[in-house]
């Protein structure tokens, strides 16, 4: 349509078609240079590991390499199990069914995934370690001994296992509870009239259904878990994630921690190629033309009782009690949140945060915008190159990172050095700006989904409009899809922004000298056992949390199929957002 002439002048007219076609070029070349940006840290960590030196590999596999395997394997196995059953089964509970308290557990199942995971395990810790309330009150009232009893206990691998299933099952909740709301109603009333009850119809019809829902889930909570490190280091389990760590700052190690983080790289790309293969096949799973309400079962007696106590454990264990243990604890630490060392620890996390979040939004519009312009092979290569950072864990993004650019910082001072006899230090390594490219690599998927999801409410009629009255590539984006992007746009700020005031490994690694945020205070003081302090920046990060979680819930809840008086066309509109930005 664009290209077809709808008046005379055919030199003029196709004149003003070859200057979009060029300005589309750049659009393009711009997005392939970020995708580039984005996995040039990938590349690097493989390319340190496969030319250091492998007598450091073979120690590795004789050593530690076993090990670090093992118990990454069990925490993913655990973990994926533990999310798997908890989200779906919440998700179904409150979608398919009425019971008590059900209207507000909706909601709230989803809060826990405000708290980082290495918050709440600063929290249980507090609270069941040995010289805790729990375990003080049970030998005050059994008056036994120290060694007396046996209690599980909480630094271990199943404590790690169960803090990152209460934080992480709201990805499953999340995605399987958007994908039920928009089933059709007609395979469900099939299943029906050929002889199944509500539960096998349940079992056999609607869980299948929402299977590639399940499995995407499940990937992004296992591609967080080998990703973590606060949780793991705090409870002394040994993964891969904590022995990049160990190799790069106890053994200074660098090849070391390059191989390591290539053994993490691979089972993250496997992870996120699962991912992918299982959104592709979300596509495939319509449910039907007929889009309404699907009935709700109404629960009585017993049965009420355990749906309202199955969803509202989760919602205790993995938000109430840690909030109430961090405010007890922050209001007896002595801590003062408006001294100036935490203000400026906040200021940092704040400037940082919003800083990379406007830099990474910016980039995944004009590489989603670029991959609708020019749709095929290179943009969808592009595209996913750009979002494989985030199954990349943030250690080894900065390993990544340090590697060439210590050298390059090597090379210069030695350069200045002959030329000047002045040694200049580090000039790129140790810099904000190299922090927020890492943070960059590793959330830019979170602002593309985000971005993909709106661009795709956006009929191609406009931008044929648009190029018919003389917009270039450029001037449509900015002029109208930009407008047409914001609540998209507004959505992938705010995901960003918080996941960037979680973020602990990169920050660790590649923050500037004497330049810590919250997350950075809090571990550090976890870490030598002032957990009542560390409350204080937990409760603030988790408090920005909130807000991101808050509109994903009041997003899938409007994507309800007739939802509100007179709203159809607003939730036509907003019908594909929901899942996206849920699975950011």
């Amino acid at each position: 349509m664009v290209d077809t002439p709808i008046s005379a002048g055919g030199e003029g007219r196709r004149g003003a078609r070859r200057q979009p076609r060029g300005h589309d070029r750049r659009l393009t070349a711009g997005a392939w240079l970020l995708a580039a940006i984005c996995i040039a840290p990938i590349v690097s960590v493989a390319v340190a590991a496969l030319l250091g030196d492998w007598g450091t590999w073979a120690s590795l596999a004789g050593t530690v390499l076993g090990p670090y395997a093992w118990t990454t394997l069990q925490l993913v196995i655990f973990v994926g199990l533990g999310v798997g059953m908890l989200g779906t089964g919440a998700a179904w509970l409150v979608t398919n069914c009425d019971f008590p308290g059900r209207r507000v557990l909706e909601i709230a199942l989803a809060l826990p995934l405000a708290f980082p995971a290495y918050v709440l395990a600063y929290a249980y810790t507090d609270l069941l370690d040995h010289p805790g309330p729990v375990q003080t009150a049970l030998r005050s009232i059994t008056g036994w001994g120290p060694r007396d009893y046996w209690f599980p206990e909480i630094r271990s691998l199943g404590g790690a296992a169960v803090m990152l299933i209460l934080v992480l099952y709201p990805y499953v909740y999340l995605l399987v509870r958007a994908a039920l709301m928009q089933q059709s109603v007609c395979a469900l009333q099939v299943a029906r009239t050929l002889g199944c009850g509500s539960w096998g119809a349940a079992l056999r019809v609607t869980l299948p259904m929402a299977r590639p829902a399940i499995s995407g889930g499940i990937m992004l909570a296992l591609m967080e878990t080998i990703a973590d490190y606060g949780t793991v280091a705090h409870f002394g389990v040994r993964t891969f994630s904590t022995g990049i760590f160990k190799a790069w700052f106890s053994m200074g190690d660098r090849v070391a921690a390059a191989q390591l983080s290539l053994c993490l790289l691979g089972a993250a790309v496997l992870l996120a190629t699962i991912e992918r293969i299982q959104r592709g096949a979300a596509l495939r799973h319509q449910a039907g033309s007929r889009y309404e309400t699907v009935p709700v079962t109404r629960l009585r007696g017993w049965k009420a009782a355990a749906a309202t106590t199955l969803c509202l454990v989760p919602v205790l264990f993995g938000f109430v009690v840690p909030v109430l243990m961090l405010g007890t604890m922050a209001a007896d630490s002595g801590q003062d949140l408006f001294t100036g060392r935490y203000i400026d620890w906040a200021l940092n996390s704040i400037l940082l945060a919003a800083g990379a979040a406007l830099i990474v939004v910016g980039a995944a519009t004009l590489i989603g915008y670029a991959s609708r312009l020019s749709p095929g092979p290179g943009a969808r290569f592009a595209q996913m190159a750009a979002g494989l950072g985030y199954a990349v864990p943030g250690g080894v993004i900065a390993v990544g990172l340090l590697v060439p650019l210590g050298a390059l910082d090597r090379e210069i001072n030695a350069v200045v050095k002959e030329m000047l006899g002045v040694s200049v230090g580090l000039l790129i390594t140790g810099t904000v700006a190299v922090l927020v490219l890492a943070y960059a690599t590793r959330f830019m998927a979170v602002a593309l989904n985000a971005v993909e999801s709106g661009l795709a409410t956006i009929r191609p009629t406009v931008d044929q409009a648009s190029r018919v009255l003389g917009c270039t590539g450029w001037g449509a984006l900015r002029k109208v899809h930009v407008p047409l992007l914001r609540g998209s746009i507004l959505t992938a700020l705010m995901i960003v922004f918080v996941d960037v005031m979680k973020e602990l490994p990169a920050t660790l690694i590649l923050r500037p000298f004497n330049f810590d945020t919250l997350a950075v205070q809090a571990h550090r003081l976890a870490s030598d056992e002032r957990l009542a302090e560390s409350a204080v920046p937990s409760l603030v990060i988790v408090a920005f949390g909130l807000i991101p979680v808050a509109l994903l819930s009041r997003q899938i809840r409007r994507s309800r199929p007739g939802h509100g008086e007179g709203q159809e066309g607003e939730d036509a509109g907003d019908a594909g957002a929901p899942p996206a930005s849920a699975h950011s």
